[in-house]
């Protein structure tokens, strides 16, 4: 069994209690977009929008709400079965498919206005040049790129001590090797035990697998905080969490737009 394939059974553990949470999230307005996403998304009014690695559709829902007309797609079974069932529960159109993302050029045919990706997204990823290669495959001619992840920099220092102002390199930046898991999730709802890989990608990685692709980086841009579960120990105004002890002084994550040459 390859790691993906572990993956997709760790995350599917999670699929039910996260449409669960999500549903009731949604029903009562709790659950919103990223907000550091949702504030460099232009009018997405009638555009044809791939979402990938979208989990059980929470995110698909709330960018359909903006006007796009969504396919979204992740690779665990249950997660797509919920995501259907979380669209129909909110009364939205989205089109699922069950699919890696590497091989979604086997499954789908079709071109699209706008690609994103966005939270706990890449390290779940171990082939970044196929990945770019199939984004290159389904934007339009003007199509425009959208990710949204946490920082590669911010990814090597030890979680828990750096909650404590300590700043203590666990992983390696360069030649990181493939991390190996016993719990999954914890973000939305309670981790559970399941073996599953993680491998960090250098900011490098990420731009020269888009750059070898074909794909010209059109922004770059670093904040010094995150969405809600997705690392910091502090919360702003907006929802947002950042590092008490370093904040301003550390990327946490990042975005990036790129277009077709």
């Amino acid at each position: 069994m390859n790691e993906t394939e572990i993956n997709r059974i760790a995350w599917g553990k999670l699929s039910k209690e996260h449409f669960e949470k999500f549903n009731k999230d949604l029903k009562s307005g709790t659950k919103k977009l990223n907000p550091q996403v949702e504030h460099q998304l232009y009018d997405l009014n009638g555009l044809k929008v791939l979402h990938l690695q979208c989990n059980t559709g929470a995110d698909s829902i709330l960018l359909a709400k903006l006007g796009a007309q969504v396919t979204a797609v992740d690779f665990v079974p249950d997660n797509i079965k919920f995501a259907r069932e979380l669209a129909k529960e909110n009364e939205v159109s989205i089109d699922f498919i069950c699919s890696d993302v590497h091989t979604l050029d086997e499954v789908l045919d079709d071109s699209f206005d706008l690609i994103i990706t966005f939270d706990g997204v890449l390290g779940w990823l171990f082939d970044l040049p196929k990945w770019a290669r199939n984004i290159y495959k389904f934007l339009n001619s003007d199509g425009k790129l959208f990710v949204h992840d946490g920082h590669p920099y911010y990814l090597i220092f030890d979680e828990d001590l750096i909650k404590e102002g300590i700043l203590n390199v666990k992983y390696p930046y360069f030649n990181a090797e493939l991390e190996v898991h016993s719990t999954i999730g914890g973000y939305a709802t309670e981790a559970k035990e399941a073996i599953n890989h993680f491998r960090s990608h250098k900011v490098s990685d990420i731009i020269n697998a888009l750059a070898d692709a074909n794909i010209f980086i059109t922004k770059f841009v670093e904040f010094d905080r995150c969405d809600e579960g997705m690392g910091g120990d502090t919360k702003d105004e907006r929802g947002l969490m950042y590092l008490k002890h370093f904040e301003g002084k550390l990327p946490v994550g990042y975005s990036l737009w790129g277009t077709k040459r």
